[in-house]
């Protein structure tokens, strides 16, 4: 009986644990208000539904087995009618919840939304802002600047293998599969910075292939957005003149553009505006000096077989490209 009742303990401790606050849970779109209420839905319903079970076996293993009522059915046999009859309740109540909020996500998104493209690649995610004009158009990598308030449509693709796009405070998961499009709406209620993973195995550095969606206020969005379609800002001293030679005469140039300091590469994330990011490598690290000088230097220790080569520079060399690339704001 005490191994009995120690079990039955376990769903008071789920439901304790449930008090405590999940990051992944906290609500900031319409959309993922909708999955957090079907969450608990299903967390509360099936941990009655587990609850009962164990008590229902609890009973069933300290009582002695009982010979069935003379010229009437076992009592059991209703018990188990009622079960099945709740059983199917339950079922239809969450697929019922379940098609709800399958609604709630594919909302149509309003007609002034904002269209963001985002590419995942091995591994990193391209973020591109369309514009009409070509000079217009934005390019980044890994961080995704949406305004408070208007609808935000995401067109989602990837180069190479299937990744998943998630921002668990925003909406739910989209794979991107190669040679499909396929896209996700959603609208930011409050300001913020929320992270996002891939979430499809897409291989051996599958974990570190993170972003942020940097949520702000209509006005900030966009002195940001024209701070983005801006050229590279010009090296203003000795030390990032000669670290702006460095990166244009070594292999940086090959897989990285910096608009307007000619470099066209694209194999890589854009450059243009770097020293504005808070993370690199995907959200790996902090986008510091020092962690940037040792990306450049052996990105492979950091993110085993990612598609960067080591850099073999003369420390002068080193610390002259990086005070040039901390310059691009």
């Amino acid at each position: 009986m005490r191994r009995v009742f120690a079990v039955l303990l376990l769903p008071a401790a789920l439901c304790a644990a449930a008090g405590c606050r999940y990051v992944t849970l906290d609500r900031a779109t319409p959309q993922a208000d909708a999955i957090t209420d079907m969450h608990w839905l299903m967390f509360w319903v099936l941990g009655a539904v587990f609850a009962l079970v164990l008590a229902a076996l609890a009973i069933a293993v300290s009582r002695r087995s009982r010979a069935p009522i003379a010229g009437g059915k076992d009592p059991r046999f209703f018990a188990v009618a009622a079960a099945t009859g709740v059983t199917c309740a339950i079922l239809l109540l969450l697929l019922v919840a379940s098609v709800v909020t399958g609604r709630a996500v594919s909302t149509p998104p309003e007609a002034n939304a904002l269209d963001i493209a985002i590419t995942g690649h091995q591994w990193w995610w391209e973020v591109r802002y369309p514009a009409a004009v070509a000079d217009d158009e934005v390019l980044t990598a890994n961080e995704i600047h949406v305004p408070v308030g208007r609808s935000v449509r995401l067109h989602l693709a990837s180069t190479d293998v299937i990744h998943s796009f998630w921002a668990p405070n925003l909406n739910g998961k989209k794979d991107l599969i190669p040679g499909r499009s396929t896209g996700m709406t959603f609208r930011v209620l409050r300001a913020g910075t929320y992270e996002g993973r891939c979430a499809e195995f897409c291989g051996y550095q599958h974990a570190h292939m993170g972003f942020r969606v940097v949520a702000e206020p209509p006005s900030e969005f966009e002195a940001w957005l024209e701070s983005q379609r801006l050229p590279a800002a010009e090296p203003g001293d000795a030390a990032r003149v000669h670290g702006h030679e460095v990166f244009l005469a070594g292999p940086c140039v090959n897989c990285h553009a910096i608009r307007g300091a000619g470099a066209f590469g694209r194999k890589g994330p854009d450059l243009t505006h770097l020293a504005s990011r808070s993370t690199i490598a995907a959200a790996t690290l902090p986008n510091t000096t020092g962690h940037l000088a040792g990306w450049i230097a052996d990105s492979q220790r950091i993110k085993p077989g990612n598609r960067m080569p080591p850099n073999v520079l003369p420390s002068g060399d080193l610390l002259d490209l990086v005070a040039y690339l901390r310059s691009l704001r």
